[in-house]
């Protein structure tokens, strides 16, 4: 079987953290966590498929998808 070359925007995502999770339930802090995010307005790549834009549809008051 071939193997398939991807490009570097093809298949991935980028969201941003642009709102603080200080108020807000453990969980939600935890989800963000788990994305590697640490720092207010950090941008991270991930890969789009249905699980990454169902943890973003999550908390859309913290994170974005950014274009």
């Amino acid at each position: 079987m071939a193997k398939k070359t991807e490009t570097a925007n093809d298949g991935t995502i980028k969201i941003q953290y642009y709102k603080s999770t200080i108020g807000y339930s453990k969980k939600q802090k935890e989800i963000v966590r788990s994305l590697g995010i640490t720092k207010l307005n950090q941008t991270v790549t991930r890969p789009d498929n249905a699980s990454m834009r169902g943890i973003v549809a999550k908390i859309p008051h913290i994170l974005r998808i950014v274009e």
